[in-house]
């Protein structure tokens, strides 16, 4: 067992048996229940609309290095500089020599679950530079000391009475602040820091390569501000968020939306296509673009798991998981957690570290039916086990009970064989590690064969 999984069985064990966690969560999750539906009634033809984004998608992925050469040349055009970042490292690196020729002290940042996979504010903070979370959930969460804990909602196991027993801890704020005055307060010392910032960092939540634009869709406003007030704007995307054109946003946005949080379409949606021109007033004076890889064109050279590239990062598929629901999103350990972040981490790190994610799903296929853009989750998830069975990654004794329990099931006298009692003990003993943290296997007192056999009997 590799120590990811040690610390994986560790805090789901803990956070599944958390009757507090799991109320406040359900609590949550049930108000996007309530949501969706309604956002999803925009849509005339649901399913035609769904297939139709997965095939956009997959003509921006089978052709990714044509769309990607098409952005680079277009936003260059505008006056943006465009940078590649093999991996997390080469990012960091790419931001902190930007940082350095800025003599940049402030960083504001906005949108952007990439940060979060890069580790850019424990990088930054090691160099001098203070960097500030905008979106509340994130500040909330940056102010804990934690990573978010979902895609789109990044403080969601948090009540009302937690952030305000935060604020009152960190900030010296009055005892039991109501939302009102927690999102009042926030508001303040955040305008500051957009003022004072020498530098805003995004992400973007869609490439548009046709124009060479970034597509930015938000709720509160952070994300404008941060690409507005600082003098030099840094994107950071994987370059999988590319959309072959921007007509394109006219499916995209609602679809994300709608899934995500069950809004018609979020409050603020920006498009935007390099620095301020000569005769504008609002914007950046520079803009970079970094375009990340960091592990997925190891998702894109394996047709298998290819399909996992179209997402649009929307969370449906977190809320719809029984799993995510009990175990919450800090029990993965990974920047995306549940079922998406499950078939990519394996992909975009090591199998050998993360494979148990794959293994920890009940294959109800309730996130394939959440996605907006149809991806099969669930054969995903089969894939990934299948591909570390093929790695060599099972386990001698794990290989030799599943063999044992293939040759017993392919033979019926063997399934009929016994007591239930003495296949129950068998079996739990075969797979020992099963009812640490699953219910122990039962059997019946009678196989269905025997009940089928005496019903024939009893007909005639």
């Amino acid at each position: 067992m590799t120590k990811n999984e040690s610390v994986f069985l560790a805090k789901s064990t803990i956070k599944a048996a958390d009757l507090t966690h799991r109320q406040k969560i359900n609590f949550n999750i049930g108000k996007y229940n309530e949501a969706v539906p309604k956002g999803k009634s925009q849509f005339a033809d649901l399913p035609s609309l769904r297939k139709k984004a997965k095939n956009t998608k997959w003509r921006a992925i089978e052709n990714l290095g044509v769309w990607l050469e098409m952005f680079e040349n277009k936003m260059t055009e505008n006056g943006a500089t465009v940078l590649w970042a093999q991996d997390a490292d080469e990012a960091q690196q790419l931001i902190g020599d930007i940082c350095k020729k800025k003599n940049c002290r402030l960083l504001v940042k906005s949108k952007s679950m990439v940060t979060e996979e890069i580790h850019l504010n424990h990088y930054l903070e090691s160099n001098g530079i203070e960097s500030v979370e905008t979106d509340l959930g994130e500040y909330i969460q940056q102010l804990d000391g934690e990573p978010p804990y979902h895609i789109v909602t990044p403080a969601m196991h948090k009540s009302k009475e937690d952030v305000a027993k935060l604020f009152e801890k960190k900030l010296g704020t009055a005892p039991g602040l109501l939302p009102e005055q927690i999102t009042l307060l926030a508001r303040k010392k955040l305008r500051e820091k957009f003022v004072q910032a020498e530098i805003g960092v995004t992400g973007a939540n869609f490439l548009i390569a046709d124009t060479g634009s970034i597509a930015i869709t938000e709720n509160e406003g952070n994300a404008r501000l941060t690409t507005a007030w600082p003098k030099t704007h840094i994107v950071i995307a994987g370059i999988e968020k590319i959309l072959p054109s921007l007509q394109d946003l006219a499916l995209f946005w609602p679809l994300l939306s709608s899934f995500g949080t069950g809004q018609p379409l979020t409050v603020y949606s920006s498009i935007i296509s390099g620095p301020k021109k000569e005769n504008e007033t609002d914007g950046p004076e520079e803009m970079f673009v970094i375009l990340l890889d960091n592990g997925r064109t190891n998702i894109l050279k394996n047709p298998a798991v290819r399909e996992s590239l179209y997402c649009i990062r929307c969370g449906s598929c977190l809320n719809a998981c029984p799993v995510y629901k009990n175990i919450g999103g800090h029990s993965y350990s990974t920047t995306y957690s549940g079922p998406i972040g499950s078939v990519i981490t394996p992909h975009l790190q090591k199998m050998q570290d993360f494979k148990h994610l794959s293994y920890a799903s009940s294959l109800c296929g309730n996130c394939t039916e959440a996605c907006p853009v149809n991806i099969q989750l669930h054969t995903l998830l089969l894939e990934n086990r299948r591909e570390s069975v093929e790695e060599h990654l099972a386990t001698f004794s794990e290989k030799m009970a599943w063999k044992a329990w293939r040759i017993a099931s392919l033979r019926r006298s063997m399934m009929n064989t016994g007591s239930a009692a003495l296949k129950n003990k068998v079996v739990n003993s075969l797979f020992k590690n099963w009812s640490k943290h699953r219910s122990p296997l039962v059997f019946t007192k009678k196989t269905f064969n025997e009940m089928w056999k005496e019903k024939l009997k009893k007909d005639h």
